[in-house]
């Protein structure tokens, strides 16, 4: 540890987590005001009566008072606010994909083998956003080109009867009405993907981390993909030549004259498309003689415009060359159903690439307990991908059937399997979430304690009164984090089951028989709920900025991911959040008295986790000495490192440990269902002493000394502090929270001040009775 001067300071920087939170909460105050950023990234500290930033309480550590500074990054404003982030839930499958490609095994180095599974589950990935993209916008010409114009605004159609015939049939009118809203659609994903965070004094800031580097730490791969603008062309392109085939026939149609040229340079276009989205590749394997590169400087702006303009210029006259448009397009059933067959291939293969790819990156994880290993054995990009293309195609159908069914007429006749897939899983659904409550609540009966919940006996021996209600909060926190990812693939699996049938009828031209009928009507009841929920959803954040963070919680999970498998998700905060924070704390570092302190809660924690990789790389020993960390009520061992094993493995944790030592610290409470230990596992308690497997402070793992008990009734067990949930009783000058908190108030705790003391290189002994007479003014 540092030796503490009389100038020393700790700047305490706390970053919020998901849904967001007012500034003054942030800061534990009644008023904030900001003291950096631009806005949109906002440093704030709390504030007094003229709103002035005020100084934060004494932090008390070596046994005096040390001054301290409380400062909140609020990040919230990125993913939440305006009508036009509460349409990002729209694209909630898009990011869906975008997540997929982050959640793929690791590819060891030098295999070679790997490294092409690993190029080809890219690819595929890549491939399936593109799809996703043709089949959302398709879905929305279904309603508007087909059902309302084609069919509704037919002359002499008994729909929409304020429209006269005259103007039904007026040159150009119905195809107009049609386009319109494709061609905002486009333009809507075209600007969302343009979106971007500016980060503040971007010149001052700490350089990422390069992927050659001394130590790798978590997220060091995180990079912002340069195919971005080449891929969002690609894309939009892709699915204005798709919209072209369903007035001409479909791909599959055979033409004549002036539809059989444009249908030929609809398929050609279509191709090229999907050509360029196989050739690109992602960041980190991209080369100046790959063909990635080779297409981006080929496909520069002024082409990328000229393709976007020629795929509107044929959806226009594709529509103008079937006038009077037919009284339904004769290529929306083979369009939507060759789109979704394709997608629902790509992910079948993806699922068998994966189980090599993950079984050779099997290396990295097989020394490693059970419960710290990846999520589905690195499988999950599957399931995840599955959802996407499952929701995506399920919400357009579900607006599709709801815009049906109030005005009538046909829709694909692939949406009648579609409705039954919903229908089933619904059943499905409901079955397994009536098993899952009962086994819960069983579980959660339990008398006996297991080796984890061993630890409450320890935590509650002062108050055995709160031993029952700890328990059972434990026992539920525990069941969550373990089965979180159960729900995600139980979930995947019905959903795929459905559709395997509705597939296997669809090919086989069977007729659905009589007793589906219910179920049908279920699927039709369940996807017009879930399209009006999420426009319900989408329209209350726009208006409430509280609706908004509820929502946003989606949003801020997703979006943490930079864009690489799909190019028209919502902008990637990380990439600003991070380096605004590394920033900021070296600013902090240029005074040589000041230690940083960088405190993650919840979500957050990943946040200060990326930002202390990347500014501990360029800082000098001295200075790196100054900067510690504490993670609160965490998701970065039970999930974070699990799901995303090639971004966050256990060995890049394991290294920040080594790097920041006994400088970072873990808060978390077994009765949090969202937040768990960061830095220990298997814990047991032999002979009334806590012990366990965890995170040294020099970078390796292994048994750990016996757990300390804190002044308070915490319990340090290596880097991790458990805290006791109800807290014992209330202390004289803290905020008193009386009953569990789970997942809520760890700032009221007064073992998050001893953390902050640890962190900051300090002895978090308290002053004694002397040095705080000291300090009082001397009487007259």
């Amino acid at each position: 540890m540092l030796t503490p001067g009389p100038d020393t300071r700790v700047v305490e920087l706390r970053v919020h987590g998901a849904m967001g939170t007012t500034p003054e909460s942030l800061v534990s105050a009644v008023a904030a005001v900001d003291v950096a950023g631009d806005g949109v990234g906002r440093f704030v500290r709390p504030a007094d009566r003229l709103l002035r930033p005020a100084p934060g309480p004494m932090l008390r550590a070596e046994g005096q008072s040390i001054p301290r500074v409380v400062e909140g990054y609020v990040w919230g404003g990125m993913t939440s606010g305006g009508a036009a982030k509460a349409t990002w839930a729209l694209l909630f499958p898009f990011s869906l994909a975008n997540v997929a490609h982050w959640m793929l095994p690791p590819a060891p180095s030098g295999h070679r083998l790997a490294a092409r599974l690993a190029a080809a589950n890219r690819t595929l990935l890549r491939l399936a956003g593109a799809l996703l993209t043709m089949l959302l916008v398709t879905q929305v010409a279904v309603v508007s080109l087909d059902l309302i114009a084609a069919q509704c605004l037919a002359p002499g159609a008994r729909c929409l009867t304020a429209v006269p015939d005259w103007l039904r049939s007026a040159y150009l009118v119905r195809p107009v009405v049609g386009l319109l809203p494709v061609l905002a659609t486009i333009l809507v994903l075209h600007r969302v993907s343009c979106v971007a965070w500016d980060t503040a004094r971007s010149a001052d800031n700490p350089p990422p981390t390069p992927p050659n580097t001394r130590v790798q730490l978590p997220g060091t791969n995180l990079a912002a993909d340069p195919d971005t603008p080449t891929l969002r062309a690609l894309h939009l392109v892709a699915a204005l030549a798709t919209v072209a085939l369903l007035p001409l026939g479909g791909p599959f149609a055979s033409t004549s004259g002036v539809p059989a040229a444009l249908w030929a340079v609809s398929l050609a276009l279509l191709v090229v498309a999907l050509t360029g989205v196989l050739l690109l590749d992602d960041p980190a394997g991209a080369e100046p003689a790959r063909a990635g590169h080779r297409l981006r400087v080929v496909l520069g702006r002024r082409t990328r415009r000229a393709m976007l303009a020629v795929g509107v210029a044929l959806v226009a006259a594709s529509a103008a060359v079937q006038q009077p448009l037919p009284a339904a397009l004769p290529g929306t059933d083979a369009t939507v159903e060759a789109v979704a067959a394709a997608l629902v291939v790509i992910v079948v293969v993806l699922g068998l690439l994966l189980i090599p790819a993950a079984r050779i990156a099997r290396a990295d994880w097989r020394t490693l307990p059970r419960s710290l290993r990846p999520w589905a054995g690195g499988w999950m990009s599957a399931p995840v991908l599955a959802l996407a293309a499952l929701l995506g195609g399920g919400f357009g159908a579900g607006l599709a059937i709801a815009v049906q069914r109030l005005i009538g007429f046909e829709v694909p006749a692939g949406y009648e399997s579609v409705t039954l897939l919903w229908g089933a899983a619904a059943i499905l659904a409901l079955v397994v979430a009536v098993v899952a409550v009962a086994v819960a609540m069983t579980r959660l009966r339990t008398g006996t304690l297991t080796d984890d919940e061993a630890v409450l006996t320890l935590l509650h021996q002062d108050n055995p009164t709160d031993l029952p209600r700890a328990a059972r909060a434990w026992r539920s926190a525990t069941w969550r984090r373990r089965h979180t990812h159960h729900a995600l693939l139980a979930t995947a699996a019905v959903l795929a089951a459905g559709a395997t049938v509705s597939i296997v009828n669809r090919l086989t031209g069977g007729h659905l028989p009589a007793w589906t009928e219910p179920l049908s009507a279920l699927g039709v009841l369940t996807l017009g709920v879930l399209a009006g929920a999420l426009l319900r959803a989408v329209h209350n954040a726009a208006r409430a900025p509280e609706a908004g963070r509820q929502l946003g919680i989606l949003a801020d999970l997703a979006s943490f991911w930079p864009r690489e498998a799909h190019p028209i998700v919502p902008p990637c905060y990380a990439m600003k959040v991070a380096p605004e924070l590394a920033a900021r704390t070296a600013e902090h570092l240029r005074d040589p008295g000041t230690r940083v302190v960088l405190t993650g809660e919840s979500h957050g924690s990943l946040l200060v986790t990326v930002a202390a990789a990347r500014i501990l790389n360029s800082l000098n020993e001295p200075e790196r000495r100054r900067v510690g960390v504490v993670t609160v009520g965490s998701q970065l061992q039970w999930a974070y490192a699990r799901a995303f094993p090639a971004v966050l493995p256990h060995t890049a944790l394991a290294t920040l440990a080594g790097e920041l030592g006994t400088r970072w610290r873990a808060l978390c409470r077994g009765t949090d269902p969202l937040g768990g230990a960061v830095t220990t596992w298997e814990q047991g308690v032999y002979d009334r002493t806590l012990l366990g497997l965890g995170l040294r402070p020099d970078g390796t793992t292994g048994p750990l000394p016996e757990a300390t008990r804190a002044p308070h009734g915490a319990l340090v067990l290596g880097l991790d502090h458990w805290l006791p949930d109800p807290a014992p009783s209330p202390l004289a000058g803290r905020r008193w929270t009386p009953g569990l908190q789970r997942h809520a108030n760890y700032t009221a705790d007064p073992e998050w001040d001893r953390a902050v003391a640890l962190a900051a290189g300090l002895d978090p002994a308290e002053p004694t009775v002397g040095a705080f007479e000291a300090l009082l003014p001397s009487p007259r």
